[in-house]
């Protein structure tokens, strides 16, 4: 249907849609705030499964931190703030390259060293992340405090704690120590693809919201609705840990 259209109304009729699907899966993001399929929970079954399996099993570690990055909304997020307002691909490359030297670093050590901080306030720090970036997309802090935090060290920053929250879960469960490092290895280059598969949909999506007049009308109205996820994200989190 849309080959029958003149090439411009196909890129806008295009565009429109992308708008549709980012509102979309703000909307998704939200509302798996009330389940415990974000903030790095790990699905039952792969839960057993981890919890069974010895020895080194790459493929299936792999698998398995490849879906826990596409699933998390808490990740996506994060991603979705830091590259809103970045156009250039080398600006996104350092961005989501120094958010994956945080989220390795602390996952690979928090495990290794048996590292681990109570899920509820690491999660609630993660949700912070998010209010944190979307304040920074609409330029409150300038406004507020007159000052420009430094973006980079922020991302990487923040990237540690994403990091520690998997290590948190992780170490929870309790798995084989027979093969671990590989294993981990293995469950951290599955996170990084997980994490450039998401990267490229979020890309293709928010390319072309870009090209409608309405992506910088829209723009603030987002970034408060990613606010808000992160304040019930952090909310959530906060509310289970004294009630826990």
């Amino acid at each position: 249907m849309l080959s029958s259209l003149p090439g411009d109304c196909r890129i806008a009729n295009i565009a429109r849609r992308s708008s549709r699907l980012f509102w979309i899966f703000l909307t998704l993001g939200l509302l798996s705030l009330s389940t415990d399929a974000l903030a790095h929970a790990i699905a039952q079954g792969d839960k057993g499964y981890i919890q069974e399996i010895t020895g080194v099993n790459l493929i299936a570690f792999t698998y398995l931190g490849a879906k826990h990055m596409v699933t998390g909304y808490d990740h996506l997020l994060f991603l979705l703030g830091v590259i809103f307002f970045l156009y250039q691909m080398k600006h996104i490359a350092i961005y989501v390259s120094l958010f994956a030297l945080g989220h390795s670093t602390t996952m690979l050590l928090g495990v290794y060293f048996n590292v681990g901080i109570n899920s509820y306030i690491i999660d609630a720090i993660i949700g912070l992340s998010i209010v944190y970036k979307a304040l920074d997309n609409i330029g409150a802090y300038q406004r507020w405090f007159g000052f420009q935090p430094n973006t980079r060290a922020a991302t990487l920053i923040f990237g540690f704690f994403h990091g520690f929250g998997l290590s948190t879960k992780i170490i929870e469960y309790d798995i084989s120590p027979d093969g671990l490092i590989p294993n981990l290895l293995a469950f951290n280059v599955g996170v990084e693809i997980g994490q450039l598969i998401a990267l490229a949909m979020i890309l293709i999506v928010i390319s072309f919201w870009r090209k409608t007049d309405g992506f910088f009308r829209h723009a603030y109205t987002a970034n408060v609705a990613m606010m808000s996820a992160g304040f019930l994200l952090f909310g959530y989190q906060l509310t289970g840990y004294f009630v826990a």
